[in-house]
């Protein structure tokens, strides 16, 4: 089966979905590795802050992201899970707006990270869906969306 890029959409039971929405997971967070945590730390700082996830822990190969508390590790590993687009493996981070969709999309771009779907509705998700796709560094595949009333 091939799929069109940006275009998977798991069920919010699956495992390899994790959607990042601040307040409502609070004790739940995820964990990648990563092979150069400098090089990620300047893409996650930029991609992530349009959606008001900064860096709130750092040490010696680690990084932990969030709004209030950290939702996002990503640790130094000497063998990163391999990037492999059938995995079904991505993450969505729930976004204020659809400006901060853009930007997530455009900072994610100008910092390392490749294009997998430009921001816009996605009918198919469900009404008002807007979202933006992007591959970080290392592979890992990163979804940014809100919701939009119909004007």
């Amino acid at each position: 089966m091939t799929r069109k890029l940006g275009s998977f959409r798991p069920s919010s039971s699956s495992a390899a979905f994790h959607n990042f929405n601040a307040g409502a997971d609070d004790d739940r967070s995820v964990s990648i590795g990563v092979r150069d945590v400098a090089k990620t730390k300047l893409f996650y700082d930029a991609a992530l802050k349009p959606l008001g996830y900064t860096c709130l822990s750092e040490g010696e190969g680690s990084l932990g992201y969030g709004r209030d508390s950290v939702a996002l590790w990503i640790s130094s590993a000497e063998h990163p899970v391999p990037a492999d687009v059938k995995s079904g493996l991505h993450f969505c981070f729930t976004a204020p707006t659809a400006r901060s969709v853009d930007a997530f999309y455009a900072a994610g771009l100008s910092n390392g990270g490749r294009d997998n779907g430009e921001p816009g509705l996605r009918a198919d998700y469900g009404p008002g869906y807007y979202a933006a796709f992007i591959v970080d560094p290392d592979g890992y595949r990163l979804e940014a969306h809100c919701a939009q009333s119909a004007s």
